[in-house]
Order: structure tokens, then C-alpha cells, then sequence
């Protein structure tokens, strides 16, 4: 058996075998430098049940030819917190992993507004909502922020495209410009209004983000949550902190969760499996973190289902 046929055997089991015996060990240990270094292009069919084209060299993509999924606690939060009929705001949309997923959950009746600067990216999810039939998705090229204007983001990693950020990295693999503009202005009345779910996760941006959506809470339900990946290193390069998304949220009323969120792909079969709950943010983050805000107020965000 050639290495390619035998990482296509070993990630069809990983992929599709019940149970989670022996996945772990085989990711850890071959297949996610395997996939990585040995790119496979292809078309993959997401456990959303939608196909999309990607290629390994990407970790978002890879995991997604591996597992079906990204990040599973987060996508097991969206499907147990949406819908039909709800709205989701995704700022950050990437490729449509969350988007996708959101809008099988909130059905026809439902919408989906997939928020994302990237020209790339944007063509790349426009695309995977129009072969999937993913009607109830609206899509807006655009970068929240506070202030209107335009702005520079950059790629540094074509191994980690997810990674795009206003921060200027040593190393430029690629550069674009964006305009931006409020959160609260790139989305409708009816859509603030109908907001179940706003997730987050713009590589630094997010404090100013919050603060153009800020104005905007009033409008918004009560048991509206907002998912909220917070980068303290690429805050602070900016004058923010953490403190300036938790503070005014804190004051209108939310609580922030911690949400589990392993990049390490070994720790995929489990955390599908057995998805973990945001529990109470009892400390400030000091690295990368998923922060779910909620009006509840408990030691952790239990299931609504």
C-alpha cells in the first residue's frame, strides 16, 4: 500500500468509524503531519452535510477533510443554541465552516449573515453557499469596526489561513485591502433584532468590533450570546486589552464563559463525541481564547435543548 492510500484508509476510519479507538493516536501520529506536508486537494462533505472544496496544507481545511468539522465545542454550542427561524452573525465568516452550520440549524425561515473582508475567502464562501443551496445566507465583503474607512490586513501563514490580521507580521506572504465599518451597520434591523448567535473572531480586531456593535445591544433579545475568540498578544500590540471587551459587555448585563477550544487535533474524536460546556470565566484570559457572553448567570452554560 503507497503512504497516499494508506493516509486515505487511515482518515476514512478516523473520519467515519464509530467510536474513537486508536483516532487520537493515528492523527497525532501520522495523519496530521501527513496532510500537512503532503497536501490532498479535493471535495469533502462536512458533517453539516454540505461539500466543499479544500486542501490539507491549511490546518482549518485539514481538520475538515479529517473530522468533518472545526473547532467542535463551538460548533456543538451553535447547533444546540440556533433555531428555526433565528438569525446568526458571523463576523469573521473565513471559508463558511460556521456559516454552513448555522444555516441548516436556523432553516429557511432563518438567516445567516456571513461577515468577511477577504476577497479570497469571500469568493471561496459565496461559492460554497451557492453549490450547497444555502439560501438563507447573505454575505457582506466587508471588516467590522468602529470607525468607516479601510484598512490593510495581512496573511503571514498559508499554512494557518485563518490567521488574518490588521497586525503587521515580520513575515508578509500576502496583503489586501478592506473597507470597514460598524457591525451594527453591516446588518439590518430585522437581523439585530432576530440575533440569536453573534460569533467573533477577527484575529485581534474584536475589541473594536464590539464597541461598533455596542450602540446596537439594546436592539438586541435578551438571550442573545455572542462567541468571542480574544487574542491578548494582538490586543495589546494595539493599545487594547481583554478588559476592553469584558468591561463594557459586563456593564450591559453579560457574563463570560470559557469555551474550550484545543487546536491540538488529537483532541478532536473526544471533543466530538462529547462536546465540553463554556463554564464561568472566573480569570482574564492571558492567551487566545473562545469567550462565550451570556445574560445567564451560572457556573457554566447548560445545554437548551
Amino acid at each position: 500500500m503507497t503512504a497516499s492510500a494508506l493516509a486515505r484508509a487511515l482518515r476514512a476510519y478516523v473520519r467515519h468509524a464509530p467510536g474513537t479507538a486508536g483516532k487520537s493516536f493515528l492523527v497525532h501520529r501520522y495523519l496530521d503531519q501527513r496532510l500537512r506536508t503532503h497536501p490532498v486537494t479535493t471535495t469533502a462533505r462536512l458533517r453539516s452535510g454540505d461539500l466543499v472544496p479544500l486542501t490539507t496544507g491549511d490546518v482549518i481545511q485539514r481538520y475538515q477533510y479529517l473530522f468533518g468539522t472545526w473547532e467542535p465545542n463551538l460548533s456543538a454550542f451553535l447547533r444546540d443554541r440556533l433555531r428555526p427561524g433565528d438569525t446568526f452573525i458571523d463576523v469573521g465568516a473565513h471559508r463558511g465552516a460556521f456559516s454552513l452550520l448555522a444555516s441548516h440549524a436556523v432553516g429557511p425561515q432563518g438567516r445567516v449573515v456571513a461577515i468577511e473582508p477577504s476577497p479570497q475567502f469571500h469568493e471561496a464562501l459565496v461559492a460554497a453557499a451557492t453549490a450547497n443551496h444555502r439560501a438563507n445566507i447573505r454575505t457582506v465583503r466587508s471588516a467590522a469596526s468602529d470607525t468607516h474607512g479601510e484598512i490593510t490586513l495581512y496573511l503571514e501563514d498559508p499554512a494557518n489561513l485563518g490567521h488574518t490580521t490588521a497586525i503587521r507580521p515580520r513575515h508578509i506572504h500576502a496583503a489586501f485591502q478592506a473597507p470597514t465599518a460598524p457591525l451594527a451597520e453591516l446588518v439590518t434591523r430585522s437581523e439585530l433584532a432576530t440575533a440569536r448567535v453573534i460569533k467573533i473572531d477577527v484575529e485581534g480586531a474584536e475589541a473594536s468590533v464590539v464597541r461598533g456593535l455596542l450602540p446596537a445591544l439594546p436592539q438586541l433579545r435578551l438571550d442573545v450570546e455572542l462567541a468571542i475568540e480574544v487574542t491578548p498578544r494582538l490586543l495589546s500590540k494595539q493599545g487594547e486589552s481583554v478588559e476592553s471587551i469584558l468591561d463594557p459587555l459586563r456593564e450591559h448585563g453579560f457574563h463570560s464563559y470559557r469555551l474550550t477550544n484545543d487546536y491540538n487535533p488529537a483532541t478532536y474524536p473526544q471533543a466530538i463525541r462529547r462536546p465540553q460546556l463554556p463554564i464561568r470565566c472566573a480569570e482574564i484570559p492571558t492567551q487566545m481564547t473562545d469567550l462565550v457572553f451570556s445574560r445567564a448567570d451560572d457556573d457554566q452554560l447548560m445545554p437548551v435543548r
